[in-house]
């Protein structure tokens, strides 16, 4: 067989195996050839550069693994290549304190954001973080450009505009004492149809009576200053223009404010754009409708402080065409006519380029009529505002004051563009200690003068973008000129690649470069020691010794004959190896113990345990610590058994538990349990309140009746029948035990077996029955002792009567009825 075609089946081999695998660490399923290959296929990756460290018949590859699995397989720590990233700041300038009136700093010499320059060095997978500091400093200068539709609709506003710089001037001096204004209008290209191109409208585009002057595209006024007046005066010498559709030019104008920064007068300072209308925009592709077909170049073209690519006509001099092109480049002669190629209204996405890459907040402040239409356009560029402009303008002041206490109170982060393979992830810490992460990361809100945020950035890449190559990222807040500039550098190699010796006699006569333990070939060789040529025709020689014993399986079936050494095949799962001279090793085929390859107390070597100390048996299951057999008197066993790994085995058949302190039928066990048992079954007891604390320790099983528990004769381990009493006098009858399994086993009747109380009713009825009859009987007892005694004295005074000596007249106590009284003064007449 062709060597080449055992390369081929190899790398199909591996290709099908990357396909199938569906998990595994990300260091061993990439095959790395090198070092550098290695430590670039993820953070947690190592290289082993031990020279012994490759046992027979494991290929290159296998020295790239998880740092921590290359410890166990036996490299020592210092053999390991795995370098670490790293950061330093180069420029850490403290943010402004300032107060307002003190001691004026020019606009570079005020810093709101810290550390401004920063140095990463990356390796791939792992991130490096650092935290970035925002401060909104107080009187920090401003410049704003006041951009103005002067169409026909917006002649209100213009006389009260003009008497805008000092007022505006004034306001701003209660926010910071360096103040700028600038001018700038705006109407429409000059071309058909936006505009009437007959002379007369040329020259007045109004109707009637109305004074207008020529339409124009966008003419700067006047340049930043900081004279209100000058402002007034110039502004106050504007007329008014008109055009036909209704749709505007203003994005020409917003375009050539933020690229024509020495037109404009711009400083690194906070930039403001305010622009103010009553219509809609023109954007890109409205162009063809006039024949321009060009995009917008995104460049300055004012000439006079005018806009010249939205007109035919060059400063209204006839040029040949020949000076046409070596002014414009190109171009064309219409009637003699110099004709420069014009050029379309810019994009959306355009201008939020420009307008980002200027630092400019803009400030729409338009009629309540298109509020929809530009709050659509504010949620595509970052830091922008609208404000709703009343039909003269007069509110124009409060509008601008309030957009931009808006704009300065919210900080939004953003980043150059990224090398490839380079993320960034933002973590931010706004006021009252609210985190925020992924694009919320990127911001905070409501910010005061003077308040501190705090930003995380955590840069990662993946590979080694750009070959190495060291690349810059700023990341800046919008509308701010102030960035912090990053520099990448990227871990591409290991530091052993240095120490690599070309043309080494190792790599069998200078075939390849020594590098990192290993055989880097030349191009055309392989093998382990760049032995053989990859033009080499396999040979029956060859073969056969990678065949064990003279059999007929080439490297035992696991693996490929190259160069007359087996090279042994990957398996799906990267964790499990073939090695050996003829791969008839493997570290997957060894005893197991509980579902545990060697028990999971060992190494499996040769399909033998290589079991780790302490531990013994075939599959390494037999622990030699005798700590899990002490029992609580410090005795082995209790001195009621043997230990036997890390087990003990009771010699008394009366004592069970994994310490043989367990007695089911020894007395006091009924007891010693009645309290759990109590709360756990019940809920009540002593223990009720720390019965999930102190009673888990066994198994607890209801039945229904005292015949379901388990009879000594029926269960194959001893059973303990107990009866205990409650507070309340009732029974509660349970069983305990320790099962085949040494688990404890508690099995209780789920009712209580209460004495039945005695019936109220009854009893009630009874007593009141008792002390009626009580009271009968006595009252009986009573009138019958009365009459006898009334009999008693009856009788004893007939008696006394019949033995009586006198009558009645003799009697001396008797005293007749009859009583006569004698009248003294009848004289018997």
């Amino acid at each position: 067989m062709d060597l080449k075609l055992i390369l081929i089946s190899m790398l199909l081999g591996v290709w099908s195996y990357s396909s199938a695998q569906n998990e595994g660490n990300e260091c061993t399923i990439t095959f790395a050839k090198h070092c550098g290959e290695c430590i670039q296929a993820g953070a947690k990756c190592g290289w082993c550069k031990d020279p012994v460290f490759l046992k027979q018949g494991e290929t290159v590859s296998t020295r790239c693994d998880e740092v921590q699995s290359l410890m166990k397989r036996g490299c020592d720590i210092s053999m390991i290549e795995s370098p670490h990233g790293e950061q330093e700041i180069l420029l850490n300038k403290t943010v402004t304190n300032r107060k307002k009136g003190a001691e004026k700093l020019k606009p570079e010499e005020i810093t709101q954001i810290q550390p401004q320059r920063v140095s990463l060095t990356l390796r791939s997978g792992e991130p490096q973080s650092f935290d970035l500091k925002f401060k909104r400093a107080e009187d920090y200068p401003i410049d704003l450009y006041y951009l103005m539709d002067l169409s026909f609709s917006m002649k209100d506003d213009l006389e009260n505009v003009k008497n805008l710089g000092t007022s505006l001037m004034l306001e701003m001096s209660k926010i910071t004492s360096d103040f700028r204004i600038g001018f700038g209008s705006f109407v429409e290209k000059t071309v058909m149809p936006y505009i009437s191109t007959t002379p007369a409208k040329l020259l007045n585009p109004c109707t009637g009576d109305q004074n207008c002057t020529s339409p124009f595209s966008y003419k700067n006024v006047l340049k930043l200053t900081s004279d209100g007046s000058k402002f007034n005066t110039l502004v106050g010498q504007q007329h008014i223009s008109g055009n036909l559709d209704s749709p505007e030019g203003g994005f020409d104008a917003i375009m050539q404010v933020a690229v024509c920064g020495e037109h404009i007068g711009w400083r690194n300072v906070t930039r403001l754009l305010v622009f103010s209308t009553d219509a809609g925009f023109h954007f890109a592709g409205d162009g063809k409708l006039g024949g321009i077909v060009l995009p917008n170049d995104g460049k300055c073209h004012l000439e006079n402080n005018i806009y010249t690519m939205s007109h035919y006509y060059v400063s209204s001099s006839l040029l040949l065409y020949s000076d046409c092109k070596s002014t414009f480049g190109y171009g064309c002669c219409i009637l003699n006519i110099c004709s420069p190629p014009l050029k379309d209204y810019p994009s959306i996405a355009h201008l939020v380029q420009k307008l980002s890459d200027n630092n400019i907040q803009t400030i729409f402040a338009v009629t309540e009529e298109f509020q929809p239409v530009y709050q659509e356009l504010k949620n595509l560029i970052p830091k922008s505002a609208v404000g709703t402009l009343s039909a003269n303008s007069s509110n124009v002041i409060n509008l601008i004051i309030d957009a931009y206490n808006s704009l300065s109170s919210e900080v939004i982060l953003e980043n150059s563009k990224l090398p490839d393979g380079v993320t960034i992830a933002y973590t931010s810490r706004c006021k009252n200690g609210l985190i925020s992460e992924g694009e919320n990361g990127r911001r905070c809100s409501n910010i005061s003068i003077g308040d501190e945020v705090m930003f995380t950035i955590s840069v990662t890449s993946k590979g080694c973008p750009k070959q190495g190559k060291s690349e810059t990222v700023k990341i800046k807040p919008l509308g701010f000129t102030e960035e912090v500039e990053i520099i990448l550098n990227f871990i591409c190699d290991c530091e052993c690649h240095s120490e690599g010796e070309e043309s080494s006699d190792i790599c069998h006569f200078g075939n390849g470069t020594y590098e990192c333990g290993a055989c880097k070939c030349n191009e055309g060789r392989v093998g382990r020691l760049c032995e053989c040529s990859s033009n080499d025709v396999a040979t029956e020689d060859m073969d056969r010794t990678c065949r064990k014993d003279n059999s007929t399986d080439i490297c035992s079936n696991n693996g490929d004959c190259v160069c007359g050494t087996c090279e042994c095949k990957k398996r799906e799962n990267p964790d499990e190896r073939y090695s050996g001279q003829y791969c008839d090793c493997d570290n997957f085929n060894c005893d197991r113990s509980g579902n545990q390859l060697c028990g999971g107390h060992g190494r499996c070597d040769c399909k033998v345990c290589d079991c780790d100390p302490m531990w013994s048996g075939n599959a390494c299951d037999c622990s030699l610590d005798n700590s899990t057999c002490m029992a609580s008197n410090k005795q082995i066993c209790n001195g009621r058994g043997v230990c036997e790994c890390g087990t003990c085995s009771c010699t008394n058949p009366k004592f069970q538990g994994p310490t043989c302190e367990t007695c089911p039928t020894c007395p006091g066990v009924c007891a010693e349990h009645k309290d759990c048992v109590q709360c756990r079954a019940f809920g009540t007891g002593e223990k009720k309140d720390t019965c999930e604390k102190d009673c888990n320790d066994f198994n607890l099983i209801k039945v229904k009746t005292r015949d379901k528990l388990p009879q000594p004769n029926d269960a194959s381990y001893p059973v303990m029948h107990c009866k205990e009493r409650d507070a309340n006098d009732c029974w509660f009858y349970y069983t305990f035990a320790i099962n085949n399994n040494t688990e404890k086993e508690v099995h209780v009747v789920d009712a209580l077996d209460c004495p039945a109380g005695p019936d109220i009713v009854p009893i009630i009825a009874g007593v009141v029955v008792g002390i009626v009859l009580i009271g009968l009987a006595l009252l009986l007892i009573w009138k019958l002792l009365m009459i006898i005694q009334d009999r008693r004295e009856f009788a004893k005074f007939e008696k006394e009567k019949q033995n009586a000596k006198w009558d009645t007249s003799q009697n001396p106590i008797y005293k007749s009825a009859v009583t006569t009284v004698v009248n003294p003064k009848y004289e018997g007449k």
